[in-house]
Parts: structure tokens; C-alpha cells; sequence
């Protein structure tokens, strides 16, 4: 959904640094890629806590408001650009997860997808990788794909834990033990 690339693209600066700027991205309706700079593979705890940031985000249910301005007038208002594009007379700029009079994210956007964050339902990385030499690339599920796929690891994992003869929390453990 195209509204989670601008809290995705927010949580990532938040959680990597103001350096991080989008290089390109595609969005589906359940699924999506992020192309964005940074130096570094993501390491586990960053990767969670760009998760915990855009669910939070989803869960507050902002609504996301769409606006058409000058390229001009967008980036005077912060909106992210991405670098290189070309853009016409007339931009459209989606802000989403208002809290007083500051944004969470001001993002230019081709399309609207949801009317509210709460309509992206959950978030979920499900890769992380490098595209070039100084961009990264993330690839997330949304909704119900995001849901499916958090179950299909739980019942691998269960699985896995009762051919271990151990509970899931004990599974990597008895796989230490093991090797």
C-alpha cells in the first residue's frame, strides 16, 4: 500500500538517521520494496524497531490526507523527494500521522491507497538486502500477506520445536545443544 512507504521511509530515518533518503520503491496491495541509502547491512534490532515504528503508526489510524501543490511548495512543507525525479507543474503530496501541527510523514505520491493507516492493517519486513554499493533495499508484506506469513513462521517454528521435543521458546537451545 502506498501510504506505508512514507511511515516506512520515517521510521527508517528514525531509526538509521537523517541520512536515509528513498532510491526507488514499488507498491502493491500487499507487498513492497524499498530502495533507500545507507552504508550498512540493517541489523536485527534496527529492523525491529523500523517494524515497531510503522505498526505503531498503523495502529494509531491517522487518517492520510492528499493535497496537490507546486514541487515547490511540497518540499517547503518537507515532503521527500525522491532523488533525480523529475516532477510536472503539480505535485501530489500525502501527510499522514498528524500529532498537533507536525506530520509524521510528508511524502510525494503518485496514488492514494488507503484513506487511514489502520487500512494497511500490520507491517512486516520479510527481507533486507543490498541493491548497490551505499543503498539498501527492504522488502515488506502488509495486511492479511503480512498475517499469513507471520503464521507460516509459527507453525515452522512449531513444528521444528516438536520434532525437538522442546517448547518454541526452548528450540534454539535444544538446536545449540544439538550442534
Amino acid at each position: 500500500r502506498g501510504e506505508a512507504s512514507g511511515e516506512r521511509s520515517e521510521a527508517l530515518r528514525a531509526a538509521l538517521g537523517d541520512h536515509v533518503a528513498q532510491r526507488g520503491s514499488l507498491n502493491a496491495h500487499d507487498r513492497l520494496r524499498f530502495d533507500f541509502s545507507h552504508g550498512a547491512a540493517l541489523t536485527p534490532a534496527e529492523i525491529e524497531k523500523i517494524e515497531d515504528e510503522v505498526n505503531e503508526m498503523i495502529r494509531q489510524n491517522y487518517p492520510v490526507e492528499t493535497r496537490v501543490m507546486t514541487p515547490d511548495e511540497a518540499r517547503g512543507l518537507g515532503a521527500q523527494a525522491l532523488f533525480g525525479e523529475k516532477y510536472g507543474d503539480e505535485v501530489r503530496v500525502l501527510s499522514m500521522g498528524r500529532d498537533t501541527d507536525v506530520d509524521f510523514s510528508i511524502e510525494l505520491c503518485g496514488g492514494t491507497h488507503v484513506e487511514r493507516t489502520g487500512d494497511i492493517g500490520l507491517f512486516a519486513i520479510i527481507a533486507e538486502s543490498s541493491v548497490s554499493s551505499g543503498v539498501r533495499r527492504i522488502e515488506a508484506l502488509t495486511g492479511n500477506a503480512a498475517s499469513e506469513y507471520l503464521r507460516i513462521r509459527a507453525n515452522a517454528l512449531n513444528e521444528i520445536s516438536g520434532k525437538l521435543g522442546t517448547a518454541p521458546d526452548g528450540a534454539l537451545a535444544q538446536i545449540d545443544t544439538l550442534l
